[in-house]
């Protein structure tokens, strides 16, 4: 099977970008019933639009239905399935074994992608969901090049995907706890507030310093709390070893190095976070990625210049994950509570089909002044 470069579509426009800068497929959010639901900005209409693109350009796109649904979404879900089963997607990707029993049952001939929202961490656990008809599982990011393969090599004839690149979650994708305590935002109903990556003060209790005294729990010199700075007064117990506290904000995943073994472990599809990040982003990580792929296709070394490229996005400082260990206190990003990168997203340059002159669309509000200079992510032809 080829090996396939997956790209998130957060809107139309960064969906044809995807494409147009290297993506084999992209996967997009439905209405209501995708972990975006606040960042999403398809309609029926534009995903209708988005697939046909997709195929008139002879790649795939995902529709990706892997929220938790309360009771009062089972019914909304089960129209929903028949009219994404309409417009022909590629696949469904889902994490809720009900959700899949639905698709299973009212749109039998959509394969269906075991989302990484699931926690796939075993073979054992692959196994059971593709005897329930699951074609493709996405692994948990927590996971080893070692372990990959393992589950490759218990399921000879299961599709493997597994991220490569974006954001982390602090906790197992999915499972914090955090959004809903302090937001009553679901992260598992697609309303995450990432209050991860919020700004804390650490406060260390002291004997009647009146810091922290809920009657719950009893004062102890030496305990940290933290306090997130729009919420004065609120503390929030916390543990802290020699690595750090956790609640703070993980580094972002970049695997582009080490894609020839995940090859290797059996990965067929690689996949890239920042649904709701912008069309620069999906071009210049498309670009990079699709460079990677090809090189190793055509058996040529790293180009290591790629590491540098994908610095000019928005990033956290990053890290391979947990491919080759834990990455243990290196894994937080503590420096400062606003992403790093080397370039800023200006705008994007297009041609006058009527005069073949390009012009450029500014996107920050902001001219650019004198000395200053637009770097240009050009597109490939492939």
């Amino acid at each position: 099977m080829e090996l396939e470069l997956l790209m998130p579509g957060g809107s139309l426009e960064k969906t044809k970008i995807a494409f147009q800068y290297g993506a084999d497929a992209v996967y997009v959010g439905v209405p209501m019933l995708s972990l975006r639901a606040r960042e999403n900005q398809f309609n029926w209409d534009d995903l209708k639009e988005a697939t046909d693109h997709a195929h008139s350009l002879g790649k795939k796109i995902y529709y990706t239905v892997n929220i938790f649904p309360h009771n009062i979404k089972i019914g909304l879900l089960e129209k929903a399935l028949k009219k994404m089963a309409e417009l022909k997607p590629d696949a469904f990707i889902m994490a809720d074994p009900g959700v899949i029993m639905f698709a299973r049952e009212h749109a039998p001939e959509i394969p269906i992608h075991l989302s990484v929202q699931a926690n796939n961490v075993n073979w054992a656990s692959a196994k059971f969901w593709h005897g329930q008809g699951v074609e493709r599982v996405i692994v948990s990011r927590e996971l080893s090049l070692t372990e990959m393969k393992q589950i490759k090599a218990h399921n000879p004839d299961l599709e493997i995907e597994a991220f490569v690149h974006g954001a982390i979650c602090m906790a197992y994708s999915g499972r914090c706890l955090l959004s809903n305590y302090f937001s009553y935002r679901d992260a598992n109903q697609g309303t995450c507030a990432h209050s991860c990556r919020w700004q804390y003060k650490v406060h260390e209790a002291k004997p009647s310093s009146g810091v922290y005294s809920p009657d719950h729990y009893e004062e102890i010199e030496g305990q940290y709390m933290l306090e997130e700075i729009k919420r004065p007064g609120e503390y929030l117990l916390v543990d802290e070893d020699e690595y750090g506290t956790y609640i703070m904000n993980s580094r972002d995943l970049c695997a582009i190095e080490y894609m020839d073994n995940l090859v290797d472990a059996g990965v067929i599809s690689f996949k890239v976070e920042g649904r709701s990040k912008s069309v620069y982003y999906a071009a210049s990580v498309a670009k990079a990625y699709r460079k990677a792929l090809d090189d190793l296709a055509a058996g040529k070394p790293f180009d290591k210049t790629l590491i540098d490229d994908l610095a000019k996005t928005a990033n956290r400082g990053f890290i391979p994950g947990f491919l080759v260990e834990n990455p243990k206190e290196a894994a937080q990003y503590y420096e400062k509570n606003v992403p790093y990168q080397t370039h800023v997203f200006s705008g994007v340059v297009r041609e006058d089909a009527e005069t073949s002159r390009k012009k450029f669309e500014e996107r920050t509000g902001e001219k650019l002044a004198d000395g200053e200079f637009i770097y240009v992510v050009e597109v490939r032809n492939r």
